[in-house]
């Protein structure tokens, strides 16, 4: 099986991290089915790349039928699906008592029930091509406590966990399972929630004092995808330039 005969699945690719991955596969010699429910968004994205090796399809990942639908209308379209990154995320930072039920189980309708959907939707694909791969992206967020986080936070922990339960029961199918953590990454998320004084403080202790190009994940997402770690599995890679090592706090998010 050669990489331009595969197929990888990527939730929440309209924009950052997600589109920027899609164009790592592309470079790969992958097939790439691009979902995400911004309708026209994701069209843009899409023909934006400019490649006859691109399918997109609209669709919400918290929705169980919208999922099962596009996950068949995918394997449909290429004959076969070979890999799948949970991208897709939302998030509402407020402080923990701010937080009521709706927004609560909206952040995790999408960032927890959706990868749960996606990959239960997707495996019997990936038995059927005789393995593959799924990569999550978690956060910083769900490895250590924060500020305005609560819902966010324990949405991601939560899928950390999630990739380690799948890791020990999918493995006899010859499917890995892995975990992308990003730390503050230039996404359109990112400029809205970390003012200056947030980036100095951040900026101040890391010891890569700056942001993630968001092809700086694409890569590490690649790589766990990719047969260059075909004995990695049940592993969350934290790709922050030594946020969560050092143990930054973020009193400005108190301000």
């Amino acid at each position: 099986m050669t990489d331009v005969e595969k197929v990888v699945l990527i939730t929440g690719a309209a924009r950052g991290i997600g589109l920027e991955t899609a164009r790592r596969f592309l470079k790969e010699g992958w097939r790439v089915v691009m979902l995400d429910r911004m309708a026209e968004t994701l069209q843009a994205a899409a023909h934006s790349l400019g490649s006859n090796r691109i399918y997109h399809i609209v669709a919400d990942v918290s929705d169980p039928e919208q999922v099962a639908n596009a996950v068949e209308e995918a394997a449909t379209k290429f004959g076969r699906l070979d890999a799948l990154v949970n991208n897709a995320g939302i998030a509402d930072f407020a402080p923990a008592m701010d937080h009521d039920y709706v927004l609560w189980r909206q952040v995790m309708a999408t960032n927890l029930d959706g990868p749960f959907l996606m990959t239960q939707a997707i495996v019997p694909h990936l038995i059927e091509a005789g393995g593959g791969a799924i990569v999550n992206i978690t956060s910083i967020s769900g490895l250590r406590a924060s500020t305005m986080r609560v819902a966010y936070g324990t949405s991601k922990a939560a899928l950390a966990h999630l990739t380690k339960q799948y890791a020990a029961e999918l493995g006899e199918h010859n499917i890995r399972v892995n975990a992308v953590a990003p730390g503050p990454v230039e996404t359109d998320m990112a400029k809205k929630v970390h003012s200056d004084d947030i980036r100095r403080a951040y900026y101040d202790v890391m010891p890569i004092p700056r942001h993630a190009e968001e092809s700086e994940l694409a890569n590490a997402i690649w790589f766990l995808t990719s047969s260059e770690a075909s004995y990695i599995t049940g592993h969350v890679l934290a790709v922050d330039g030594g946020f969560d090592a050092v143990g930054i706090g973020i009193d400005k998010l108190r301000q």
